[in-house]
């Protein structure tokens, strides 16, 4: 009996650097968000000609839009490297340092959900990113003193999907800041047919479309839906991917015309069917479907909110006619009264 060859799991390594491999290199593989591809593309013309290290930049906007992504695109297009950390990471000042002395000239520094840096991290970067120096203080009380350490021209990227908790003094160094806004179906479907050349993997335009009208307006989800129906086509079929095909997938992981996936329907079920529509706090909902409530807030209400089959009163969480007609329900006839003092 011949003896079979052992097929050996892909490394996790290898699985890291083929997501990677996905993101576009230079600002001329971005596909959307133009106004902020020529504003990048002025900036770093500008700062080659004078010779300058890129100006601070922060990129807010909803998970899944590229934050990331422009944060890498920036040394490629500069030639320079980039160190790469996260806001929670970084929990006192001495944790910073790494990254600052090893700074290269007109390098690039990403910090990943800035806003989640303690604020003494946040006081101690402020003079790096002005003067590109900070004061080490050695010793205590009358016998401490201040030892300040240069170092070189550095470029930091900030992205945060919560600007607003950023403290004014750090949003103002900031020179460039760039929201991302939600992208087309047009050009979530371009994103899919080049990602999917990349994975050497065939679909059709029709199909790519498809899986971009059900992607939430976000790269990232849409890379999601593009891996799955490529290992539905692989398992079930020929691994061409088509119309018909990329519908059964989406079928089989529940996710629907509207993009809403199993947890979405199950959050408007719970508020018809239980609490009538609405309004109710988002506590009960949370109690109800056995989930934090920052999970609802965060992953499930945002894109309910933004396709309008969920509104926020003052009076709580309140579902519309919209996510009546997507369940099949009948809206109950509310006719719209004056509050009393005391209801």
């Amino acid at each position: 009996m011949a003896r079979q060859p052992i097929v050996k799991a892909e490394p996790p390594e290898v699985q890291k650097q083929r997501d990677t491999a996905l993101r576009p290199r230079l600002l001329r593989e971005v596909v959307g968000q133009k106004a902020v591809v020529q504003r990048l593309t002025i900036a770093l013309n500008a700062c080659k000609k004078l010779k300058e290290p890129l100006s601070h930049i922060l990129f807010d906007g909803p998970p899944g839009l590229g934050k990331t992504t422009f944060a890498t695109v920036l040394p490629h297009e500069l030639g320079t490297s980039i160190q790469m950390t996260s806001g929670p990471a970084l929990t006192k000042p001495m944790d910073l340092m790494p990254f600052l002395t090893n700074a290269e000239e007109g390098s690039i520094l990403f910090i990943d959900e800035i806003h989640r840096m303690p604020r003494v991290v946040e006081e101690f970067i402020y003079p790096a990113m002005e003067d590109f120096r900070v004061d080490i203080i050695l010793g205590e009380g009358i016998n401490a003193r201040t030892i300040p350490i240069h170092m070189k021209r550095f470029t930091l990227v900030g992205a945060t999907t919560r600007s607003g908790m950023l403290s004014g003094p750090m949003r103002d160094r900031f020179k460039m800041h760039e929201h991302l806004e939600f992208y087309t179906v047009e050009e979530l479907a371009e994103i899919i047919r080049i990602n999917a050349r990349k994975l050497e993997t065939s679909i059709t335009d029709d199909a790519a479309l498809e899986l971009a009208r059900r992607s939430r307006g976000t790269p990232r989800t849409a890379n999601s839906r593009l891996y799955w129906t490529r290992s539905y086509a692989a398992s079930e079929a020929d691994g061409r991917i088509t119309l018909d095909l990329a519908r059964a997938a989406l079928t089989m992981a529940e996710v629907d015309t509207e993009g809403l996936d199993k947890q979405d329907r199950r959050y408007l079920e719970v508020l018809i069917d239980v609490f009538g529509g609405g309004p109710t706090g988002v506590e009960a909902l949370g109690a109800t479907l056995n989930l934090a409530v920052d999970t609802l807030s965060d992953e499930v209400e945002p894109f309910l909110l933004r396709e309008q089959f969920l509104v926020r009163t003052p009076r709580g969480r309140q579902a519309t006619q919209k996510a009546y007609q997507l369940l099949g329900r009948i809206a109950p006839d509310k006719a719209e009264k004056p509050l009393q003092l005391f209801e």
